[in-house]
């Protein structure tokens, strides 16, 4: 559990970075965490799922299975963002 508590955070933070990264993309501060968190559960899983990281709410509290759920949600969480942001930008110009 503690688990997928870190990757919801990270994801949180890394739907911010992205946005702050890329500022044409971001949807407010409320909004990037908010996707983020999404994007942050749903890449951890997804990287879980594919034995590339803990699924969240397996695995222990090693350095290994925070430093993947911190990547995992970190990184899901920006993609997301980028991506939402992305079709929401397409979507305006018409």
């Amino acid at each position: 559990m503690v688990n997928f508590l870190i990757q919801l955070v990270s994801g949180a933070i890394g739907g911010n970075v992205a946005g702050g990264l890329f500022k044409k993309l971001s949807l407010g501060t409320v909004v990037n965490s908010i996707v983020g968190i999404v994007g942050g559960g749903l890449g951890a899983q997804l990287l879980g799922l594919l034995g590339l990281g803990t699924t969240g709410f397996g695995g222990g509290l090693d350095l290994n299975n925070i430093i993947g759920s911190v990547l995992g949600g970190g990184v899901g969480g920006g993609v997301l963002l980028a991506v939402i942001g992305a079709v929401k930008k397409a979507i305006g110009k018409k």
